[in-house]
């Protein structure tokens, strides 16, 4: 059985909606960044969920919720060093399932579709709706060393992009892995099962 590890990535600054999002509770009364977490915690995966320097409130809150925490060690450099300090945190894990903790709407159950596609031999892969490749994306661990590696604010783009393995699209009827929260508005979102999220 391979041992797949989720890393979650919650140190951006989140500028545009003016508070720390991840806090700012959905109309279910739950925590953005927690619910997102909870996704991949509900996937039956170890969650690993990477924050800035000294934000407690997030820290505590993820760690009640079974998942570890840790640093960025410079959250300004953006979401590629935040990747790679979550994939050094589980350095013996078989595959990493990279999700964005501003992305609470995605599914348990696409999550787990991405994590089974890695047991079964995929080296990329993402859930794609209507077409559109959208969030978590599943990478094995031919490219622990790229991601490692992986420093700015690109994140993970540049490395799929440069792979020569095809990202295989795993398609589902979740639109919630195309949308982020951005502006406190994006909350109250509602999904269309057929025509996805709103653009922004």
């Amino acid at each position: 059985m391979s041992r797949v590890v989720g890393v979650l990535l919650a140190a951006g600054a989140g500028r545009r909606f003016g508070k720390d999002k991840l806090l700012a509770r959905m109309p279910d009364g739950e925590p953005v960044g927690l619910k997102a977490a909870r996704a991949l915690i509900g996937a039956g995966i170890a969650t690993v969920v990477v924050t800035r320097p000294g934000d407690l409130r997030l820290a505590e809150m993820m760690r009640g919720a079974g998942a570890s925490v840790a640093e960025s060690p410079a959250p300004e450099q953006g979401m590629g060093l935040s990747i790679a300090t979550g994939v050094a945190t589980a350095l013996d894990a078989d595959a990493w399932v990279i999700a964005l903790a501003d992305m609470p709407w995605i599914r348990p159950i696409t999550i787990r579709r991405v994590v089974d596609a890695l047991a079964a031999g995929a080296q990329i892969c993402a859930p794609s709706f209507n077409g559109r490749r959208g969030h978590p994306v599943g990478f094995a661990r031919g490219y622990r060393d790229r991601l490692l590696a992986l420093n700015g604010d690109a994140g993970a783009h540049r490395l799929i992009a440069a792979a020569s393995d095809p990202v295989v699209l795993l398609p589902t009827d979740d639109s919630g892995i195309l949308l982020d929260v951005d502006e406190p508005e994006d909350i109250y979102v509602e999904l269309d099962p057929i025509s996805g999220p709103p653009q922004h």
